[in-house]
């Protein structure tokens, strides 16, 4: 065993010991972190509106609190970036991190606290390696560099004393110094503004180092990797870093990249562990690489809950907590943070896997889905339909969109896909026939909506041209980073955008 890892192992047995309790335990630690987040902020001026002070269980809290989305939270946000103290939290907030779930032009910006970015963010970032070390003891990639991927910061127009910026060059900036010697590309490129500029450089820089791993968003790691093999003239990633290991990895599904990423990383030795780091927190960790699921973070000051997908338009809906929640229902998961925000519903839906420990995996969010019909299909649906074509006709997808045909006086209502293939398909026909047919097998909704074509018409995809989605993003100035490929929507905005463009 590598003596560097055998030390950090050694020093991570207290906090295993820590995370496997609150798998035993984890209604009372949940508890504890309610507790924990009432009497810090009872103070505050959300404290004293809200009575924190007299809230002494979680019924009371429930019914005292309403449940809010981000327009909910945004007149707070506003006061906070003019430098208003004591609000939602204590003293001042420093960082908003820019919301990149959205590429409307309305960003969200989430205020992150010095509790956020110490006991949730970088705590997350230090129990990724320590479940990794667990599963791996005889791991190497200490001996290496971490090649990180994020996006860039700016001072906002409010105040100067206040920055808004992806999460990821926020914890970047934050950093203790020591870690910058364990991690590339340096400072000043990973925050660098201007995306194609950005991959120049890092091309040009790490390509010399010894990487043992990878972290980022999946999609924008794929560009700078094909980027770095046609610079260097290597056929795969191993010829440039052959002690590379580890590819952490978040924000989006990696399903549709893993066969490209097996292509390119040629090696069964190579791991790959999935990441819950959202703009308002860190929630999960697969801790067991042969289990999708992610392990719920239970003690980085945040209180989980959750309601039912099938509620969530309710006026009062019925929320619940770690002990009622079952597998296998979608839930809107709702959050309240050690940087002050309360009932927070932030927008993604989860379901579980496992109870005791709570494992969950990420099934959409609560806006991206179609619905035109009654349909519903959610993200993840979408992914195993998608998975399953691809996987029939040799196919590889680098990016895609949906959104429903509305029904007129002529015709019925259907699904438009529009896709950017890596590799076509040989039939577009056979690819459409396997995607309708595996989506009437995971979703019953669909199934009765396409039976004999009496709601539904079969699916409709459309092949973008090569660098559509790029394009796109670039057009509203939103390349690199962790912007994101809106999957599924319930209008037609987007793809009518892209539709444009696609010639």
């Amino acid at each position: 065993m590598p003596i560097l890892s055998s030390i950090i192992s050694l020093v991570n047995t207290r906090r295993l010991a820590q995370i496997e309790h609150f798998k035993q335990h984890p209604e009372s630690v949940q508890q504890n972190e309610l507790r924990e987040l009432l009497s810090t902020a009872r103070n505050t001026a959300f404290g004293k509106e809200f009575d924190f002070k007299n809230i002494h269980n979680y019924s009371t809290f429930a019914e005292r609190v309403p449940v809010r989305d981000y327009e909910g939270v945004r007149p707070y946000v506003e006061r906070l970036r003019k430098g208003e103290r004591n609000l939602l939290w204590p003293g001042d907030i420093k960082w908003f991190a820019k919301s990149s779930g959205t590429t409307s032009t309305k960003s969200k910006f989430i205020p992150v606290s010095k509790e956020t970015l110490e006991d949730c963010h970088f705590r997350g970032g230090k129990d990724v390696l320590a479940l990794y070390l667990q599963n791996n003891p005889d791991s190497d990639m200490f001996s290496g560099k971490c090649l990180t991927l994020g996006g860039s910061h700016q001072i906002n127009n409010f105040s100067n004393a206040s920055y808004y910026g992806d999460l990821s060059a926020i914890l970047i900036e934050n950093l203790p110094f020591w870690t910058h010697f364990a991690r590339t590309p340096e400072q000043s490129i990973a925050l660098m503004d201007e995306w194609e500029a950005k991959l120049e450089k890092i091309t040009a820089t790490t390509i010399k180092d010894n990487v043992t791993s990878l972290a980022g968003v999946p999609s924008w790691f794929l560009v700078l990797i094909k980027h770095i093999l046609k610079q260097s003239g290597k056929s795969n990633l191993l010829e440039i870093w052959p002690n590379l290991e580890l590819f952490i990895h978040g924000g989006i599904n990696f399903t549709p990249y893993r066969k490209q990423y097996k292509e390119l990383i040629p090696t069964d030795k190579m791991h790959y562990q999935e990441t819950y780091n959202a703009s308002e927190g860190f929630f999960g960790i697969q801790d067991d690489l042969s289990d999708p699921g992610m392990l719920l973070m239970l003690d980085y000051g945040v209180f989980y809950e959750f309601i039912p997908l099938s509620e969530i338009t309710h006026p009062y809906p019925n929320a619940k907590t770690l002990e009622n929640v079952e597998l296998g229902v979608d839930y809107a998961m709702v959050i309240s943070t050690n940087s002050g925000l309360w009932r927070y519903m932030i927008g993604d839906t989860v379901r579980f896997t496992s109870l005791r420990p709570h494992r969950i995996i990420i099934t959409g969010r609560t806006k991206h889905y179609i619905n035109a019909f009654g349909e519903e299909v959610m993200i993840e649906n979408a992914e195993r339909a998608l998975e399953k074509a691809c996987a029939d006709t040799h196919a590889i997808i680098k990016e895609y969109t949906a959104a429903p045909i509305f029904m007129d006086e002529d015709t019925k209502g259907a699904h438009q896909w529009l896709i950017e293939f890596d590799k076509a398909p040989a039939s577009l026909t056979h690819f459409k026939e396997i995607l309708d047919t595996t989506l009437q097998q995971v979703n019953s909704d669909y199934e009765a909506k396409r039976y004999k074509n009496i709601t539904l018409d079969a699916p409709e995809i459309v092949e973008a041209r090569h660098h559509l989605f790029m394009d796109w993003l670039k057009s509203k100035d939103k390349l690199g980073g962790q912007n994101k490929i809106p999957r599924l929507a319930n209008n037609r905005e987007y793809i009518d955008e892209l539709l444009k463009m696609n010639h």
